[in-house]
């Protein structure tokens, strides 16, 4: 329903909803190349020419991919979306999130903050899910061959995107009405209806922004990895929360979300009811006033 509350969960991708970065699974032996070659020399390139990261990463897989004589077109690229192991219980999980905010008289959104690419995580089986990817994206030309970034977006830039669903400015072209002022009234989400879920220190100012306006943040991690990083985190203020990365029904991790939901549901009921007798309060000494 148009006045139904809203409630926002944020997800970085690699490691968080996926064990690997997604290049891994198909792109990078699609070159012939193991992960670590490929990391270190895009790494490597990003260094000499002291640049950032991720347009590093993106203009060495144009480069690579000319050097096969397989040009990056955006349908390849797309592809290499659907090979994404993920890790327990995440394919039901948006499903299941959404049923349980209805039953609780809130509306659940889902988005993606992340350094990877729109259209592998596109063409990825939960890409349906999500009202609005904000991730790193290739500018094609008229045969659909990738030239140039059309976005890159970095641990930094990633706030900016918190911003954008709590106006609901949704259009990364549109830097106005982002920049403009808004009364909090009239934001499409409450911070306090949000929810960022991370991995690790690329994550760090979403995490810490959210926190600080009233959200949540939670730290996942991967049980066959070491979880010091998250730990810190925890340890440091800088998260609410750490969990194994086990989105299956009925973990500690999922009740806990489903909690934070709640008390959001519970909290926008009680600011509705007190909205409603202001008014109701407003309107009976007008007509006593006059």
């Amino acid at each position: 329903m148009e006045n139904t509350p809203i409630f926002a969960i944020m997800y970085d991708f690699d490691r968080t909803l996926s064990p690997r970065d997604m290049q891994e699974y198909q792109f990078i032996p699609s070159i012939g190349m193991t992960a670590a070659d490929f990391w270190g020399e895009a790494n490597s390139f990003g260094d000499r020419n002291k640049m950032d990261k991720i347009l590093s990463y993106m203009y060495t897989m144009i480069k690579k991919s000319n050097e096969c004589g397989v040009p990056l077109t955006r349908e390849r690229v797309v592809n290499c979306g659907k090979n994404i192991e993920f890790f327990k219980g995440v394919t039901g999980w948006f499903e299941r999130m959404n049923k349980f905010g209805i039953d609780n008289g809130i509306n659940v959104e889902h988005y993606v903050l992340s350094s990877g690419l729109v259209e592998i995580i596109e063409g990825s089986v939960i890409g349906k899910y999500f009202k609005k990817i904000y991730a790193s994206e290739f500018l094609y030309d008229e045969n659909g061959v990738a030239v140039f970034p059309k976005s890159a977006v970095n641990y930094t830039s990633k706030t900016q995107f918190v911003y954008r669903i709590n106006k609901g400015v949704l259009d990364v072209s549109n830097d106005r009405d982002l920049n403009s002022s808004m009364p909090d009234s009239d934001r499409r989400v409450r911070f306090q209806n949000m929810l960022y879920i991370g991995d690790g220190l690329s994550d760090v100012p979403c995490m810490k922004m959210v926190k600080a306006y009233g959200g949540s943040s939670i730290a996942v991690y991967n049980v066959n990895s070491d979880r010091r990083v998250v730990e810190d985190l925890l340890n440091h203020g800088r998260v609410d929360y750490m969990f194994p990365a086990d989105y299956s029904e009925n973990t500690d991790f999922d009740i806990t979300v489903k909690n934070i939901i709640k008390k959001a549901a519970i909290e926008d009921s009680l600011i509705a009811e007190h909205n409603n007798q202001l008014k109701d309060a407003g309107d009976k000494q007008y007509s006593i006033f006059y």
